[in-house]
């Protein structure tokens, strides 16, 4: 049995996770209650101070279950790279966006990497859990780490293992839901698993990291996939006349073979329109075009156009152009019940509307403040007074259906509604245009 081995069984190694964003503070907390001492390293002072002093900043943790970890000792934070130099295992969870070309962008990854393999010391383990193309561990991680001429599987151990964090999920947690990982050896393989172990239910391993990290691209094209058919669909129902949600919901009456999938704005969040590209990447270094992939990602992305369509021609239908008229968008994080609005598809209408000469305002209970860093044409603050407000816009776009917005007193206050979400849905309301 490897040292290290016995003190990740006694809880007595030390737990470094890099990157506190939505997936690294769940998994950093989750070791913390596991027994382990954990400390988070980020860029970011803000959210280091925030830990430190016991206040969560991310809705799936409470802050009372984050502070009884600090409280306890178990859990602190810091900006020094430093402490890579002294723990027992590191945890990449950086973000791996899109670069302008929308090709994958892996200069965080890198930097983290970078950090780990200046300070990788013997009885190390490091876990990659970022998104990312297969074959990244043991082309960009390995070579770094090999650097330090320890011997991989022998002195330090190397890993993937890909997040499957799903934000405001009410039934699935860190906890509760498999956790994949390949190791690049079978020995580093046992050790994540032994860690993994002490903090979900069940632990899946695979023959290699590639296969892992492919893992979740599959999960994730999967649902982009279906996700664009289902937007396909509202498209030619659209055309049709047919209402897409009772197609939709007649087909899942179906107890096999059919699992159903709904349209909506576009695509958001940080993986279902990020994570496919990466694979669609990937295929085109071996001359290989991923076409079902591809179609589907621009189907996805021509949605928020459709909606801006869709208002264009109700507004017209009551003799107003789009140009003047008063638009409130509810909801623009990328799904409901969250504060997450990272590429979310509601603000591509926002934009798409403003640039058409729209006055849009937004009113969204989880975002009380957009920039444009967020891709909106100026900063602005969320609208109070939800529903009766609703009376003074020509429309009301439904951009994301949170679970505290009345929205029948919503359809109910407003002159006309684009509903992208099918929130009226039993609901007897002649103002409402559907997808």
């Amino acid at each position: 049995m490897t040292d290290l081995l016995s003190r990740i069984e006694q809880r007595d190694a030390h737990v470094c996770v890099i990157g506190l964003g939505y997936v690294g503070l769940p998994l950093a907390v989750a070791f913390a209650e596991a027994g382990f001492r954990v400390t988070g390293l980020d860029v970011d002072g803000t959210k280091v101070d925030s830990i430190n002093a016991g206040e969560s900043y991310i809705p799936d943790i409470d802050t009372g279950r984050l502070r009884a970890q600090v409280d306890a000792g178990r859990l602190d934070a810091t900006t020094d790279a430093e402490i890579l130099a002294t723990v027992d295992t590191v945890h990449i969870c950086v973000p791996t966006p899109l670069g302008k070309t929308r090709d994958p962008d892996i200069s965080y990854l890198v930097a983290a990497g970078e950090q780990v393999a200046e300070r990788v010391h013997t009885g190390m383990l490091v876990v990659l859990e970022s998104t990312t193309y297969p074959g990244t561990t043991e082309e960009v991680l390995a070579p770094r780490m090999a650097e330090s001429g320890l011997e991989l599987g022998k002195d330090y151990y190397l890993a993937f293992s890909p997040e499957r964090i799903d934000p405001g999920n009410p039934t699935f947690s860190l906890e509760n839901t498999p956790k994949v990982l390949g190791g690049m050896t079978t020995e580093c393989t046992r050790i994540a698993a032994a860690l993994y172990g002490a903090i979900v239910a069940e632990v899946h391993e695979m023959s290699s990291p590639a296969a892992a990290e492919l893992v979740k691209l599959l999960e994730n094209t999967f649902r982009s996939v279906n996700i664009g058919l289902a937007n396909e669909m509202a498209l030619m129902c659209d055309r049709m006349g047919i209402d897409t949600w009772e197609v939709i919901r007649a087909a899942a009456t179906k107890p096999f073979g059919f699992m159903p999938f709904f349209p909506g704005p576009g695509l958001g969040g940080h993986c279902i329109p990020v994570d496919p590209l990466y694979l669609t990447w990937k295929a085109r270094t071996l001359n290989y075009r991923a076409r079902l992939i591809e179609l589907a990602a621009e189907i996805n992305a021509a949605m928020p156009e459709h909606v801006v369509e869709k208002v264009a021609a109700a507004l017209n239908d009551h003799e107003k152009s789009v140009r003047g008229s008063r638009i409130l968008m509810i909801g623009v994080a990328y799904k409901g019940d969250i504060d997450d609005t990272r590429e979310s598809p509601a603000l591509d209408v926002m934009r798409l509307l403003q640039d058409r000469g729209a006055e849009v305002d937004y009113a969204d209970p989880w975002v009380p403040r957009l920039t444009t860093a967020q891709g909106v044409v100026a900063d602005q603050d969320s609208i109070e007074g939800l529903p009766a407000v609703c009376a003074e816009y020509d429309c009301v776009v439904v951009g994301t259906d949170h679970s505290n917005i009345d929205w029948p007193g919503v359809i109910a206050a407003a002159k006309l509604v684009v509903d992208t979400r099918n929130v009226a849905n039993g609901l007897d309301a002649p103002n409402v245009v559907r997808l």
